[in-house]
């Protein structure tokens, strides 16, 4: 097995913090990298500046056993993470959504003063097919000295490999360590290599791969979820159109032995199912119709909740509209690519009454809007839009909704 000493984990989010502070725990030193000054004050402390359950306590353990550290700037180090973000940016033109690599691009550029020959660097975060290839030609370029001199061996002297991570907001920890685990790199040796670090930590299964296809098995496994997802959307506006409870037919409908509809909601959000499809869309436009058919639905469904609002808001005088939940799905404080946090906002900017928004995973101050306390939320609105199934709204007394006119997005109240 490979001699890991220390680790530099680019980007200190959900995934780099996890990872870092994992590595860190097994007895490696680990080197926590993260252009937040403020998150890399509240890491070095020993805390945390996101939301996890029991995270807290695994980064403080680490950085008080001296193993974790984080810092603006990289060092040298035996291995590299890339945690960093991969957004997509709007193509108007196209009408479609475009990666946008240059979180990736910047890491990887920090890195190449500190790397030395041997090194492994590893892409955790999910990225379009060749964007492992792009990190290696990147070095090779910024860094001749590393590139392949001998035109006998089949790599050069830095190895480069991608390692998709495969975890679920609020059970993040657990299955850091339990699930399977796919390792692609640009050559053999790299998968090999990336393979025997992440043995450290995981009690999954490890399998070995080219980069490209790991990159293309990520934005597959998320393309997959999101088609089910968008049927399960499709279904809720055709019900509503033809007066049925979707959520009675989807609980009848998987009475068969053999069909699993998902639940709709108000969209999809997160960093991971509402951006990766765009990744294979834009890398085959012409054939895959069905994941850009998919991603329409689904991005077309808080419109379709707004309506809805607006169409009860026009019963009332100055109405006032609770918005019960922000976060992309239940009980975490996640608000990336919030089809929640998108509605509430918008709402906002159609000013058809006033919006009081409830997120009781985050604190005031730390969201885009405003957040009220549930119980006035309960007191003040004439509407009650519910778009997160957050525990605290599951059990919500109905004697208290009984006067208020309710929109469930998510089957909760029915």
């Amino acid at each position: 097995m490979q001699n890991y000493q220390k680790i530099v984990v680019m980007g200190l989010g959900y995934i780099g913090l996890p990872t870092a502070s994992m590595l860190a725990t097994k007895g490696l030193q680990v080197l926590g990298v993260d252009v937040n000054a403020s998150a890399v004050d509240t890491i070095n402390h020993g805390k945390i500046h996101i939301v996890e359950p029991d995270l807290d306590i695994l980064v403080k353990s680490a950085v008080n056993s001296g193993n974790l550290k984080a810092s603006m700037t990289p060092e040298q180090a035996d291995a590299f993470i890339l945690a960093v973000p991969t957004p997509f940016v709007a193509d108007a033109e196209a009408h479609e959504k475009i990666p946008d690599l240059s979180y990736v691009e910047a890491a990887t550029k920090a890195i190449c003063p500190y790397l030395e020959e041997g090194n492994l660097v590893i892409l955790e975060s999910t990225s379009p097919v060749g964007a492992t290839e792009m990190i290696r030609d990147i070095i090779y370029r910024e860094r001749p000295d590393l590139a392949e001199v001998d035109p006998q061996k089949k790599h050069g002297r830095i190895y480069v490999a991608h390692c998709p991570e495969r975890v679920l907001p609020g059970s993040i920890l657990r299955e850091l360590v339990d699930n399977d685990r796919i390792v692609g790199g640009v050559d053999k040796e790299s998968a090999q290599k990336a393979q025997s670090l992440y043995k450290s930590f995981c009690s999954g299964k490890i399998f070995l791969t080219d980069s490209r296809t790991a990159e293309m098995a990520k934005l597959v496994e998320n393309s997959f979820r999101d088609v089910n997802i968008a049927f399960a959307n499709e279904l809720s506006l055709i019900c509503d159109r033809l007066s049925i409870n979707v959520w009675e037919l989807i609980e009848l409908a998987n009475k068969h032995p053999r069909v699993n509809i998902l639940s709709p909601g108000p969209g999809v959000g997160g960093h991971c199912i509402a951006v990766d499809p765009w990744f294979v869309v834009h890398a085959a436009p012409e054939t895959a119709r069905l994941i850009r058919t998919a991603r329409e639905v689904n991005d077309g469904k808080p419109h379709w909740v707004l309506e809805k609002i607006k169409q009860k808001a026009d019963r009332f005088r100055d109405p006032v509209i609770g918005c019960l939940g922000l976060a992309f799905k239940a009980n975490i404080d996640d608000l990336r690519e919030s089809p929640a946090l998108q509605i509430a906002q918008q709402l906002e900017r159609m000013q058809i009454g006033k919006v009081m928004a409830c997120e009781p995973n985050v604190v005031n101050g730390h969201s885009p809007l405003p957040l009220h306390d549930l119980h006035d939320v309960l007191k003040e609105a004439d509407i009650l839009v519910l778009l997160v199934d957050h525990d605290e709204f599951k059990e919500i007394d109905h004697e208290l909704l009984k006067a208020k006119v309710l929109i469930d997005t998510r089957g909760c109240w029915r």
